[in-house]
């Protein structure tokens, strides 16, 4: 990536970031709030793949953690799975599918809240799975898919099209 386009995916992340916990955060639609940052680390990690979705997932988390002052690397590392995850869905299958915003926001809102879930009762926090699964999540999930395609449009015209990654050949084992 060039530095221009580290300095505008920065810009949007932290952004994204502060728009998260400020404003959309504190927006419960039908028991649930949409999660924007996790919609741009996802489409960061569509259009530049998975080191940088990655990389700019930690550092929104790192954003999130330290303004919230919550436990220290929880939200990092969510977001650094969510960034990788989303990027190498991008390199190995998914980068010119017109669904691919929509299939892997949905699912990673899923596999992230289901991580997240595990991580806190790891940690010792109270857990309420009943609400946090059925109450809060379908919300969150349906809020998040709405929000997939504008978001990725916006963060791909911003940051740029990556450069494209030809689907890596079958591997020989010389014996």
């Amino acid at each position: 990536m060039s530095a221009g386009a580290i300095a505008r995916a920065s810009a949007v992340v932290f952004v994204a970031a502060m728009l998260q916990v400020v404003i959309v955060s504190s927006l419960l639609i039908g028991g649930g709030a949409p999660d924007l940052l996790l919609v741009v680390v996802v489409a960061l990690g569509l259009v530049r793949g998975s080191v940088a979705g990655a990389v700019f997932g930690f550092l929104g988390g790192l954003v999130v953690d330290m303004v919230t002052l919550e436990t220290l690397g929880i939200s990092s590392l969510l977001l650094t799975l969510a960034g990788f995850w989303a990027g190498r869905y991008a390199e190995t299958t998914g980068r010119d599918r017109r669904v691919a915003p929509i299939v892997a926001v949905g699912s990673i809102t899923v596999l992230a809240a289901l991580f997240g879930l595990v991580l806190h009762y790891l940690l010792g926090d109270e857990v309420v799975v009943r609400h946090a699964l059925v109450t809060a999540l379908l919300p969150a999930f349906v809020l998040n898919v709405i929000l997939a395609v504008p978001v990725y449009a916006l963060v791909r015209a911003i940051v740029g099209e990556g450069a494209r990654v030809e689907p890596t050949a079958d591997v020989e084992v010389a014996l």
